[in-house]
């Protein structure tokens, strides 16, 4: 094996110190602009506050976002204002005010802001319409004086509910995309996690069907991340935590 000539290696090691020693300047590069957004989940017992935030990124042409902070509202859920609708949309007024001090200001109008109520409103609406369309109203007149890009507040529906709690958990678990180790965004090629919520009255198992056919008439299609996905998703009532608990106190009297 033939070595190097020692003057060589002297120029090498010298170069590498000079190069070391140079002060260097980086080139800049537009930092990716972050975009945010708010979404208010008025649950049974209690109303949360969400910030999201996220960049241009996509994957597949689905936005890859990440929860920033939360705020849980003071209070009970939105339901138990039917009696006094103005207090429920007042209620909403700290963690609003709190959102504007986490957002900034020249973000606020481009901000998209949206409620979606769940259960407890769910059934307000099926047995007192007239009660649950003044919460929503009252609701949405606090919401549009907010500075942010009010987007609605609805009552989601069952299977809506259980569509987003399957989305929120795979994406969390990557089954829908991950990072290899350069950072670069590849799908995940891992199967869908079905998801069992757990509520007070009843329970949901919510989970993807492999093929068309399977597909029932009130099953979700949902498009994300360059896939479609057919949801479907199985009530189970009188299987809520509630009803576990009364079955067990009664084991216990017994």
């Amino acid at each position: 094996r033939e070595l190097l000539p020692p003057w060589l290696v002297i120029v090498a090691g010298l170069t590498g110190i000079v190069l070391l020693c140079v002060s260097t300047k980086d080139v800049p590069v537009a930092p990716l602009r972050t975009k945010y957004g708010i979404v208010l989940d008025a649950g049974p017992s209690r109303t949360i506050l969400f910030i999201y935030q996220w960049t241009t990124t996509q994957a597949n042409k689905t936005g890859v976002i990440r929860g920033c902070s939360s705020c849980p509202v003071q209070g009970p859920g939105v339901s138990s204002y039917s009696d006094s609708p103005q207090k429920a949309g007042k209620s909403l007024e700290l963690c609003l005010n709190w959102a504007q001090n986490e957002i900034p200001v020249e973000q606020h109008s481009q901000t998209p802001l949206y409620l979606g109520a769940t259960a407890s409103m769910r059934q307000l609406n099926l047995t007192h319409s007239i009660l649950s369309d003044g919460l929503l109203a009252a609701l949405t007149g606090t919401l549009k004086s907010s500075p942010f890009n009010f987007q609605g507040a609805q009552i989601l529906s069952s299977p809506e509910e259980e569509a987003f709690n399957w989305v929120a958990v795979n994406y969390v678990l990557e089954n829908f995309f991950k990072y290899d180790w350069q950072g670069q965004l590849v799908p995940s090629r891992k199967e869908m996690t079905g998801v069992l919520s757990m509520g007070g009255t009843s329970a949901q198992l919510t989970s993807e069907l492999q093929e068309e056919k399977q597909a029932p008439r009130e099953g979700l299609r949902l498009q994300l991340y360059g896939h479609t996905h057919r949801l479907h998703t199985r009530q189970c009532p009188c299987h809520g935590t509630e009803q576990l608990r009364s079955r067990l106190l009664s084991l216990l009297i017994q």
